[in-house]
């Protein structure tokens, strides 16, 4: 009896606990195959409490069972414990809002970039270049606005171009805007990179030839199409057009093409971007020598990309502590837009419209984790204050270097021709180890996404909406705090991969479609002790040959299909 109580004892524990076992992961179980087996066991349980004994060799079968499950199911956690360990270990920048808790940051790179990368890559299905002689015609662009709002409009020109089924001239640079540069597109950009890095995308000629102009009963025909212009009006409004004159002139090309496009034809617009617009060997080989530069005084840098001109703190109708003074300079070079509206300048600033200070950035930077003896490349134009604007941020970061500086009396070819300077800078900064700016404009935003499509580099972007609050507040707190605060406004504005997602923002700045994750089955990923966990079951794919060598958004978290993956087309 005392033997058959045991067991009966032994019995009664093992059903009355089976169930707590199995519990924890019946959710994880697709097919529902463990909450089936918990009600068989629980009715083989009902069914021994009226029939005789059980004999021990089934009562260490379910113990023997019960241990397997516990050893699978806690093994199973086991592995995503130990990399979400490791993820919160290696990580620097702490970052805690409203008392929760969150994986902090490295500031100097985004140690998952390893996951990802660039793919431009054409599809099975995408058709080759026509001919010149079978396309539809030639197209003329004429770029407007600075060098990297030009750079924009080339890109849609060449897309447009493939949308017509038309032959590209290469683009005219825009001569006559506020830089006043006389630079054509063979001064800046090597040409013949250009035309035939894309030659399976679209025919590109340096002029039209003479026996077509000749043949012409009129001039070519010129136009302007609306901002954002989806494929459909291009072929509807522009095509007849072109096919009716033979050469076409779109005018004032700058953001004339929608931001939302069929994946291949983003694809191209990486391709085009991201590739085929490769400056000039001189301004390369310069612009390498001053990375060079930077690298000999320190390992690592910083690029700041400051906006502070006078025209531009005048644009955006905002106001920067210059009192009466400011006032009255900003309000008169303001005069010279008739059609802007009367702008609140706190009002502004607190809808995150306002371009930091050199100051501003210099405390976002020191509240992030970047050291006093960080080394910092500035690139802007005028700043407005000179040189008392400037000391704030000297007097944060003393390492404080310009093309102007590092350069000296070698800049002097280059200093007539704003679009050449601009060039410098933007590969300076492209080659740095983190670039951050103080605005949202063509050139921030084109070398965000070009970070991100190149390795996502840590790029930092203000996030100025929650930033403007604590830089007002920033006296009646500690420093600690402030730096707490600074951190946990920043995340998701750093340029972590989980940023990125189809639709958010313009294509320059978050080219998702562009940005595939690796294949698990590469080597280097399979050594990583930091793969994430879903990379090992969803991406089975592998890397196709390439051809040619505003709101605050700070929770954003990466849905499944958010990133482009490698797949043939």
């Amino acid at each position: 009896m005392a033997v058959g109580s045991k067991v009966w004892s032994l019995r009664s524990f093992l059903c009355s606990k089976q169930p707590q076992l199995l519990h924890p992961d019946k959710n994880n179980n697709s097919n529902g195959s463990i909450n089936h087996n918990h009600n068989h066991h629980s009715h083989m349980c009902w069914r021994s409490s009226v029939a005789k004994p059980t004999s021990w060799s089934m009562v260490c079968g379910f113990m023997l069972f019960g241990l397997g499950l516990i050893s699978l199911l806690t093994g199973h956690m086991a592995s995503h414990v130990e990399w979400y360990s490791q993820r919160f270990v290696h990580r620097t920048l702490h970052s805690a809002q409203d008392g929760s808790e969150r994986a902090p940051i490295d500031i100097w790179e985004s140690q998952y970039s390893r996951y990802y990368y660039g793919c431009k890559e054409r599809g099975r299905n995408f058709a080759p270049a026509v001919s010149e002689r079978k396309s539809n015609g030639y197209l003329l662009i004429a770029t407007s606005g600075g060098l990297n709002q030009q750079r924009t409009g080339i890109t849609d020109a060449v897309v447009v171009a493939r949308i017509l089924n038309a032959t590209l001239v290469v683009p005219e640079l825009d001569h006559h805007s506020f830089w006043k540069d006389d630079s054509d597109f063979n001064n800046i950009f090597d040409i013949n990179w250009f035309i035939t890095y894309l030659a399976k995308d679209i025919t590109i000629v340096k002029r039209v030839p003479d026996k077509v102009m000749r043949s012409m009963d009129k001039p070519p025909y010129t136009m302007r199409v609306p901002r954002k212009s989806e494929p459909e009006y291009y072929h509807d409004q522009v095509l007849p057009i072109l096919l009716r004159r033979r050469v076409l002139q779109l005018t004032k090309f700058d953001f004339r093409l929608a931001n939302d496009l069929d994946d291949e034809l983003q694809r191209l617009r990486c391709r085009v971007n991201y590739h085929a617009l490769r400056y000039t060997k001189p301004i390369r080989q310069f612009g390498q020598k001053l990375v060079m530069r930077m690298r000999k005084m320190a390992n690592r840098f910083i690029a700041v990309h400051l906006r502070f001109e006078p025209d531009m703190l005048a644009f955006s109708g905002c106001y920067f502590g210059g009192g009466e003074k400011e006032r009255q300079e900003l309000g008169e070079i303001r005069k010279r837009w008739t059609t802007l509206p009367d702008l609140s300048p706190d009002g502004e600033r607190k809808r995150g419209k306002c371009p930091l200070t050199p100051h501003e950035v210099g405390l976002m930077l020191r509240a992030l984790g970047f050291a006093n003896d960080t080394y910092l490349y500035v690139a802007s134009g005028e700043i407005y204050g000179g040189d008392e604007t400037m000391q704030p941020l000297k007097d944060l970061f003393p390492n404080i270097y310009t093309k102007e500086m590092l350069a000296g009396e070698e800049l002097k070819p280059f200093l007539p021709f704003s679009s050449r300077l601009a060039a410098i800078d933007y590969i300076v900064c492209d080659e740095s180890n983190v670039f951050v700016t103080n605005n949202n404009g063509n050139m921030a935003k084109i070398l965000a996404g070009r970070r991100r499509y190149m390795g996502h580099k840590r790029t930092i972007r203000p996030n100025a909406k929650r930033l403007s609050t604590l830089f007002m507040e920033r006296h009646q707190m500690d420093w600690d705090t402030f730096a707490e605060k600074v951190k946990a406004s920043q995340r998701g504005f750093m340029g972590e991969p989980d940023e990125m997602r189809p639709g958010r923002g313009e294509f320059n700045e978050y080219p998702s479609i562009c940005i595939c994750e690796k294949p698990y089955i590469d080597q280097a990923l399979s050594e990583d002790v930091f793969r994430p966990p879903k990379l090992a079951a969803e991406n089975l794919t592998v890397k196709e040959d390439s051809s040619l060598d505003e709101e605050n958004e700070d929770s954003i978290r990466l849905p499944k299909q958010s990133v482009g993956r490698a797949r043939r087309w």
